[in-house]
């Protein structure tokens, strides 16, 4: 039978107290985060950031507006966005804002590509005032970097409302249909015009 070791005899040898409980160690991963982001067509974007290192999931949905429980039919004062779950441990705050708005035209105030009107305008939604710094940090370096003002809004996060089931991972399950939609829509194209070899 192999020897064991106590409590009291781990103790001693870490130069510990029997009675404290070990705490989780110092290098532990950092819990996931979320952002939350409205830039246009939640295909595209819920696309774009799953595509993202460090990014574990997004989530298409409507945020920003006050009607409950909105739905695809009538979501009246919503954009459309997306719910990023992130691990900081990968990606910064900071980097995912700034790969968001590498993935949109900032400076489009009516809509996105061929999407126009208020449910398709760009935000990114905060929920702290480190958040808020950061945020608009990354859009003033975007307004230098284009040399032109940035339309993107920054908003104090709201309710994030998931979107119907059938838009989940569109581009994933219908890849034919999103890809017609995309190409029609001219995104990457109008992307290209406003990032160069930026876009990505």
């Amino acid at each position: 039978m192999k020897p064991t070791l106590t409590a009291a005899a781990l103790a001693a040898v870490f130069g510990l107290s029997a009675a404290a409980p070990l705490s989780a160690p110092a290098w532990a991963a950092a819990p996931l985060q979320t952002a939350v982001f409205a830039g246009g067509c939640f295909w595209s974007v819920e696309k774009a950031m799953e595509g993202m290192p460090g990014v574990t999931e997004a989530v298409s949905g409507y945020s920003g507006g006050g009607l409950r429980n909105p739905d695809y039919r009538n979501h009246e004062g919503h954009l459309e966005s997306v719910k990023v779950t992130y691990d900081p441990a990968k990606i910064s705050y900071a980097k995912l804002v700034d790969g968001f708005f590498h993935n949109i035209d900032p400076i489009d105030s009516g809509g996105q590509i061929c999407d126009r009107g208020h449910a398709y305008t760009t935000a990114v939604f905060v929920s702290t005032e480190a958040e808020r710094a950061t945020a608009l940090e990354v859009k003033a370096q975007v307004a230098k970097t284009l040399g032109k003002s940035v339309a993107t809004r920054v908003l104090r996060k709201s309710t994030f409302w998931p979107a119907e089931a059938y838009h989940q991972d569109y581009a994933k399950k219908n890849p034919a249909a999103y890809n017609r939609y995309r190409i029609g829509c001219g995104r990457d194209r109008a992307l290209k015009a406003v990032w160069g070899s930026a876009y990505h």
